[in-house]
């Protein structure tokens, strides 16, 4: 059973989220003291958190970043607000989705699965753990690359991107094939989502000298660069 880790102060809605996730045999937890989040989190170890933007004390960005300090856990923002900015901040601090509200409980459930089935079952399916990528380790298992320069840590997103790009190296993606795989229906997310994460993991592998080799083809997709060996 996934264990969810629900930050929502609305108690009414906290409770229907509860119950109805409860009806997909997800466990679904809340927080008691809005002041100490994290040491919430740390102590359930969930599976997936649902945060809501609009929060007493500190904002669901605020969590999200204490969150991220110390884990990749999938997350998924809730917002009432009509600002297109909070979508891209989200993504933008390592979120894996976003929910405008208000929604219909169906979407919530196929944005859960989702999520669930990239994080904790694409390892699973994929046997290569390892893969050399133009000097660099990629362990998709670890979620890290590293070379000479240093280590950096993907967000899931951001590593399953990697994969797939890799998976056709020196090949364009197309956006729409991307959107299938990550998301499973791209009708679920939108086309900017994607740009901010694939422009995440850009910069992420441009802290160990790899950015260029994810090329941005206009109008086509993406391309994952692989040079020839010259041995």
């Amino acid at each position: 059973m996934f264990k969810i880790f629900l930050i929502e102060d609305d108690v009414t809605l906290f409770h229907e989220i509860k119950e109805r996730l409860a009806q997909w045999s997800y466990e679904v937890y809340g927080v008691t003291d809005f002041s100490n989040v994290v040491k919430e989190f740390s102590e359930r170890r969930p599976d997936l958190v649902i945060i809501d933007i609009q929060l007493p004390k500190f904002d669901g960005f605020h969590w999200c970043r204490m969150i991220r300090t110390h884990s990749t856990v999938p997350i998924i923002f809730l917002s009432s607000r009509d600002h297109p900015t909070d979508m891209v901040m989200s993504m933008q601090l390592g979120a894996d989705d976003f929910i405008q509200k208000p929604f219909h409980f169906d979407v919530l459930i196929a944005k859960i699965q989702a999520v669930l089935r990239r994080v904790y079952n694409y390892s699973v399916e994929q046997p290569l753990q390892l893969r050399v990528w133009n000097g660099a380790t990629v362990d998709f298992l670890k979620s890290t690359v590293q070379n000479e320069t240093g280590i950096i840590e993907l967000s899931k997103n951001e590593i399953y991107i990697l994969k797939i790009l890799l998976e056709n190296s020196n090949q364009i993606v197309s956006r729409e094939e991307l959107m299938k795989e990550l998301w499973s229906d791209d009708r679920f997310i939108s086309d900017n989502t994607l740009t901010v994460n694939v422009n995440r993991l850009r910069k992420r592998l441009e802290e160990i000298d790899l950015g260029q080799f994810i090329e941005t083809k206009v109008g086509l997709g993406y391309m994952a660069k692989e040079q020839e060996s010259t041995e």
